[in-house]
């Protein structure tokens, strides 16, 4: 008898422990976020690394990884709705292989989850085809940017063969790195967001941008484009209902103020006719040239076989002496808003929940001047020694997803009447898009 209340006792007890253990880890599964959709795509990131951890990397990929996905459905009413939806429903697409195509770039599954889900993510200036809108990680490594269903199908149809150009290349390319691609489903409405890495430095600022396409119609920032623009909002934060949510906002609008200036100073993006009249050239000794025209000439040729066009050449430059002067100001800065990040911050939670991923960021050898992390900026290239000014160039090529479907055929075909037989639209067939962007990028190189 007292061996059955014994039992019964430790199986109440159990039931209350495990009953207040999911409490706690209901509680502590909150990312702050100003837009409740980066505060699902923080939580959902966190979640998916979490559970990929537990599966064994397989020996190689099967054809069904590339169509699989994973989906979670969210209802939980101890989310604060301010900056956390209570229902919302999260989707990976094709979790192994975008896992596997994280480890060819030499990307570690702990440090992307890190620097998407630590803070939250920065809104960009940048836009992209259809003005679609982007946001940095807060570390300012990889890029975030929403899609449409039509580039989530063309993402599938090419996905394999990119896999298996990665292979074959060695993660050597200037092609969008993908990291990973998601749907968020939030009160009924439907999000799909891509991570890739960034093409520009995560600490030397670009001071001017180009997107080169290799044609000369239309190829011009207008005035208004060229005119610089307020920083980017993520939307009105909601009203305080307490006293301590209102010193929680003010931090919060604070940190994003801070963001604003310091991470999306708006910088025009310059066109082909642009980058030609400035008389700009990307000066890099022959080494380097040699590999990057080997590289780019290998990437066009892939996204020509999988008649994709309409790509563009991102360049951004870094003026190293204005750097230099304007390095210890910001050094300084940075190291100011990593302290109050530690302690509050828009994408952050109060000190460090267990299920979330560590706060501790990457001890390197401090760079100097114009220096860089070969293994981080992947897609940078200092200048020759003989080059007229000390620069970075930034270069990488970017929205590859545009198949010459039937609308582009049309659009080709209404621009070549109004332009002329000759005239250099940006509108042409996949073969001959390929070879006049790269000839193009050819005649820059110094």
């Amino acid at each position: 008898m007292a061996s059955v209340a014994s039992n019964l006792a430790a199986s109440i007890a159990s039931k209350t422990k495990t009953k207040k253990k999911h409490f706690v880890a209901q509680k502590v599964k909150l990312f702050r976020a100003s837009d409740p959709l980066l505060s699902v795509l923080m939580w959902g990131v966190n979640h998916s690394i979490n559970e990929l951890i537990h599966i064994p990397i397989p020996v190689m990929l099967m054809p069904d990884d590339f169509k699989a996905n994973s989906k979670i459905k969210v209802d939980n009413h101890l989310f604060n709705k301010e900056n956390m939806p209570s229902h919302f429903k999260f989707k990976e697409y094709c979790p192994l292989v975008f896992r596997n195509l994280r480890e060819r770039f030499s990307i570690d599954d702990q440090e992307y989850q890190n620097s998407v889900t630590r803070s939250a993510p920065i809104p960009s200036d940048a836009q992209g085809r259809s003005g679609a809108r982007f946001h940095t990680s807060c570390d300012k490594r990889y890029v975030i940017k929403i899609i449409t269903s039509e580039d989530v199908a063309e993402m599938h149809n090419i996905l394999k063969k990119y896999h298996q150009y990665i292979v074959e290349c060695h993660g050597n390319t200037l092609l969008p790195q993908f990291l990973g691609m998601y749907r968020l489903t939030v009160d009924g409405d439907e999000t799909y967001m891509i991570v890739t890495r960034n093409v520009f430095s995560h600490r030397l600022a670009v001071y001017k941008k180009y997107d080169l396409k290799g044609s000369t119609v239309s190829r011009e920032a207008t005035e208004k484009e060229k005119q610089p623009r307020p920083p980017a909002e993520e939307g009105a934060p909601a009203p305080p209902k307490s006293r301590m949510s209102q010193k929680l906002q003010t931090i919060r609008i604070a940190t994003r103020f801070y963001c604003a200036i310091k991470h999306t100073k708006e910088l025009p993006t310059y066109k082909d006719n642009d980058f030609i009249n400035d008389g700009q050239k990307i000066w890099i000794d022959e080494e380097s040239k040699k590999m990057f025209l080997e590289r780019l000439k290998n990437d066009v040729e892939f996204l020509s076989q999988l008649k994709l066009m309409d790509y563009s050449l991102l360049v951004g430059i870094h003026d190293v002496e204005r750097g230099e002067q304007e390095q210890p100001e910001e050094e300084s800065e940075d190291n100011d808003a990593g302290e109050e990040e530690g302690a509050e911050s828009d994408g952050g939670a109060t000190g460090t929940p267990p299920d979330s991923p560590s706060n501790t960021l990457d001890s390197r050898k401090p760079l100097g001047p114009g220096e860089f992390d070969p293994t981080i900026d992947v897609y940078a290239i200092r200048s020759h020694d003989n080059a007229p000014k000390r620069e970075v160039y930034f270069m990488g090529v970017i929205d590859i997803l545009t198949p010459y479907d039937a609308k582009k055929k049309a659009a080709h075909a209404a621009k070549t009447v109004k332009h002329g037989a000759g005239a250099e639209i940006s509108t042409v067939n996949p073969e001959q898009y390929s070879k006049r962007f790269y000839d193009f990028i050819t005649t820059i190189m110094s």
